[in-house]
């Protein structure tokens, strides 16, 4: 694996010769700027090894260095040692970011070459706002990947499915409608769908090009006199594309979608650049006004409606129902023998799909025992996973896409015997998870607002976690979704009724263990005032959380009657649908606190 890196780092540098270029930058995406990508866009992986979910890249002559989050920060340390690579840490106090690093390493008339199509136009902006002044040049250099990976893998074209209404809650036409008003605000003429996710949900079309998102390649035009669709070619069924073609819809294939674009003339169009790349924004900008702004789809997508929410509610009973079934599980066998971090993973998933509607996991399950829970994002293989012992916790963090809704959650447990200071951060965790979902707030209010609200505890004790608060979650989409979050950096979309949100505070000791407790929930209407209209928070996750870890003098009575009353519900939602078998279990995991 070593001698692959070696040639791969080679070839790079090779390239950089062949180019005249003094650095190359890898964003790490796909042309659609997608969390997760299929192996043919794997092109981080493929030059540093880093199975990270983000992580940027840049490689000059003398230096290979990959950026990455806090979630993955242990995970990179191991995963680059020896290949010639370093991390640098990003969203982080201090961090220098790859802009702000190529600045300050390369020479004046230094050339940065880059891929049009995987840098997002607002990456764009930021490159060029700090390199132009140092005279260091950005150089679209589109084809080094596809030069050099010889045995790069194929573009995915999975067969396209239609998502129905009856599910989704509103039909193509309606969708399109609102879309398009929100047109007006911007006097643009059309919106580019460029993020996979807007695309499935605009259409009312799912798929599988994505690992653990049901979407599918491809690109949308919506506006007052376009309505186009560009796939994959075979992937509409020929039933489904007629049903399209008779509601006014265009369809292409992908591989014309940059061709469209340049023979487009005179017309205002809305492009986000968090999502779009600089490829497009070069496609039109020469002949068409081209507006930066945030995704119509995506604002409207991020507010679910009322088919949509009682889909979660239906999807949270049955992935409530596979967790209870996975405790159970833990419990007659963990400190077996062949009991793994991972082989409890693919349990997870074999209850999960047991349940009605379930289309596979949402996320690479996160199963940490011991150090490895301190690894926010860890991703283990049966080769590198630790057995399941009767000590200490366990943290899963893990989730389920089903027709009716997508799930995500954090649930630490104990094993066995566990020492006070795990149950003291297990509880400042907890009260975290209650204080979020307890607020109620004014209109208005942005994530930055909140996030202090799940910190402030573990603030108290000198506690802290690295990584955001609460993410976006799609309806049977992507399980991190915007445009709003809870975190500590600002972001300016506001926190709206039909908002579904995840909780998740954490406490990560470094080489001891893990703890993380997640719930999702909605963000619902409290009531009206003379003072304003005040917000709040509807919990949808239907887990136990473990009262064992739990050190009830911590607890405050409000706290504490939140929690019973959490588990009232948790029990009286699952009991119905729980095999007979498990409900004394369920009674137990479920029982109040005095």
């Amino acid at each position: 694996m070593q001698e692959k890196r070696d040639k791969v780092l080679a070839s790079l540098r090779r390239a950089l010769q062949d180019h005249g270029l003094d650095a190359l930058y890898f964003s790490g995406t796909d042309p659609h700027m997608s969390e997760y990508l299929c192996d043919h866009w794997q092109v981080r992986r493929w030059i540093s090894g880093f199975t990270g979910s983000f992580g940027e890249v840049v490689v000059t002559a003398y230096d290979a260095v990959l950026w990455t989050d806090s979630r993955y920060f242990l995970q990179a340390e191991a995963e680059l040692a020896g290949t010639g690579f370093r991390m640098l840490p990003l969203r982080v106090a201090g961090a220098v970011p790859p802009e702000q690093w190529l600045a300050t390493h390369l020479a004046i008339g230094a050339r940065v070459g880059f891929d049009p199509l995987t840098l997002p136009l607002g990456s764009y902006r930021r490159f060029r706002e700090v390199l132009d002044p140092r005279g260091i040049l950005l150089t679209a250099v589109p084809g080094i990947p596809e030069e050099l990976w010889h045995d790069r893998p194929p573009l995915p074209g999975h067969p396209v499915t239609e998502h129905d209404e009856s599910l989704s809650g509103e039909n193509r036409a309606a969708k399109h409608a609102r879309i398009t008003e929100a047109l007006a605000a911007h006097q643009a003429d059309m919106t580019l769908l460029t993020s996979l996710s807007d695309l499935a949900w605009s259409f009312n079309l799912r798929g599988r090009d994505i690992p653990y998102n049901p979407v599918f390649l491809g690109y949308g035009i919506i506006g007052r006199d376009y309505n186009h669709l560009f796939t994959r070619p075979g992937a509409l069924d020929p039933l489904l594309e007629e049903k399209l073609r008779q509601e006014g819809i265009v369809t292409a294939p992908y591989e014309t979608f940059f061709s469209f674009l340049r023979e487009l003339r005179g017309l205002s169009v809305l492009v986000d650049p968090s999502s779009a790349s600089c490829g497009v924004y070069l496609a039109l900008r020469d002949h068409c006004r081209v507006v930066e702004a945030p995704s119509p789809a995506e604002m409207l997508k991020a507010v679910k409606n009322k088919t949509e929410l009682e889909g979660f509610r239906e999807s949270m009973r049955r992935d409530g129902v596979a967790l209870v079934q996975f405790l159970d599980w833990l419990r007659e066998h963990a400190g077996d023998p062949g009991v793994t971090e991972f082989t409890a993973g693919r349990q997870l998933a074999a209850f999960r799909a047991g349940q009605p509607g379930f289309m596979g996991e949402s996320f690479r399950p996160i199963i940490g025992y011991r150090e490895h829970g301190a690894i926010v994002h860890l991703s283990v293989g049966p080769e590198n996973a630790l057995p399941l012992a009767r000590e200490g916790v366990l943290l899963f963090d893990s989730g389920g896409q089903y027709l009716t809704g997508t799930t995500d959650i954090t649930r630490t447990v104990a094993l066995g015997a566990v020492t006070p200071r795990q149950k003291l951060d297990f509880t400042l965790v907890l009260k975290g998870v209650i204080h979020l979902t307890t607020v109620v707030f004014p209109q208005g209010t942005r994530g930055i607002h909140l996030d202090v609200l799940a910190r402030t505890a573990m603030w108290q004790h000198g506690l802290d976690y690295g990584h955001g608060t609460g993410h976006g979650v799609g309806h049977y989409l992507s399980v991190h979704e915007g445009p709003a979050a809870i975190r500590r950096e600002w972001n300016p979309h506001e926190i709206t009724p039909g908002m579904v949100f995840s909780n998740e505070p954490g406490i990560y000791r470094t080489g001891e263990y893990g703890i993380r407790t997640e719930n999702m929930m909605v963000c619902v209407e409290k009531e009206t005032t003379p003072f304003g209209r005040f917000l709040g928070f509807e919990t949808l996750t239907l887990c136990p959380i473990d009262t064992r870890l739990v050190e009830e003098n911590l607890l405050t009575p409000m706290e504490k009657e939140w929690l019973n009353l959490y588990h009232r519900r948790v029990r009286n939602e699952l009991a119905p649908q729980m095999p007979t078998r498990l409900i004394p279990f369920l009674d137990e995991l479920t029982r109040e606190l005095p």
